[in-house]
């Protein structure tokens, strides 16, 4: 889909950034939801979603009966790193609380901002750095919130363990990140998402086989949990449909700029479930985060003049096969 006017392209880009956030909370709060209720299957819950990837998009690859544009072996590589990314974040809810993750998920812009620089040769202009640093003040807001909110004390809970999870998983989130974004731009963005769903399945597969399985056994499956299991493959679905489409228009930074409104869908599903009250520095927050993303992404044409052309980018791949 192409949007001629600028103005029009920005705001959409930024909606659809929104909708990735929106369905990335989706999957935090499901995630948070089967932890309370005890269950441990982080392997399980990938496995699902990578599931349903795999007959929706496999079924779109298998009908083009084309040859893959990019080696197999490339795709098993971004698929493990993505794979274990998805397990440590899924993980770190078991000791850490849902707003403390979505904030530290944070951690894997500056490390895209870096990788993209070196791997994909990625120029930033001043006032993406503006726009990137906005986004930074609105969840500076969010964290300043969490900071008077003083009525979680779990003694099951280990947060500076489950905040080491996830500041693990945005290494992993940050390659795959940069390697999805090379991927979408230069070669197709179906084919990634099904392999993505077809190797991701295969990979969980494996690890669930051998380390997951006392875990599963365990698990109460009751109407409730199968829900939040389906719910969960769902968000999953429409998260990976729509990350290709911000990646392609824009890129790896854009794409976890907008995911920092993830903590914000998070509160605002919490209030409407459960009635509770937030600080008004949330919605101050949601407020600040979409002004750096339009001036992030009102600023990328400098960024797209001053980056290599698809076919340099093809010949140092070919260069790494």
């Amino acid at each position: 889909m192409e949007i001629k006017s600028k103005p029009w392209n920005m705001l959409f880009l930024v909606f659809l950034g929104q909708l990735v956030s929106f369905s990335m909370a989706v999957c935090s709060f499901v995630t948070s939801e089967i932890s309370s209720l005890g269950a441990d299957a982080r392997l399980t819950q990938s496995f699902f979603s990578y599931l349903l990837l795999a007959l929706v998009y496999g079924a779109i690859l298998l009908h083009r009966q084309q040859k893959l544009l990019i080696p197999w072996y490339w795709y098993l590589a971004l698929v493990f790193i993505d794979v274990q990314g998805n397990c440590l974040a899924i993980k770190a809810y078991h000791y850490s609380y849902i707003t403390s993750v979505n904030l530290l998920n944070c951690c894997t812009i500056p490390w895209v901002m870096i990788l993209t620089r070196f791997a994909l040769g990625t120029r930033y202009s001043f006032w993406q750095f503006v726009g990137a640093g906005t986004c930074m003040a609105g969840l500076a807001l969010v964290l300043l919130s969490d900071s008077n909110y003083s009525d979680m004390q779990d003694a099951s809970k280990r947060p500076l363990w489950g905040d080491a999870l996830i500041i693990a998983a945005t290494f992993c989130f940050a390659f795959s990140n940069v390697g999805e974004e090379y991927c979408v731009k230069n070669k197709d963005k179906i084919e990634f998402v099904a392999m993505l769903g077809i190797l991701g399945m295969l990979v969980t597969g494996i690890q669930l086989s051998l380390f997951e399985r006392k875990n599963i056994e365990a698990i109460n499956w009751s109407p409730t949990m199968i829900s939040l299991f389906i719910g969960f493959a769902v968000a999953s679905l429409v998260f990976s449909t729509i990350t290709p489409c911000v990646l392609k228009m824009s890129g790896a930074t854009m794409f976890n700029l907008s995911l920092l409104t993830t903590d914000v869908w998070a509160v605002i599903i919490r209030v409407f479930l459960y009635h509770q009250q937030v600080n008004w520095l949330y919605y101050l927050a949601y407020a600040v985060v979409p002004i750096g993303l339009i001036i992030y992404s009102m600023n990328e044409s400098s960024d797209d003049e001053k980056a290599p052309s698809t076919m340099e980018t093809e010949t140092q791949y070919e260069q790494l096969s």
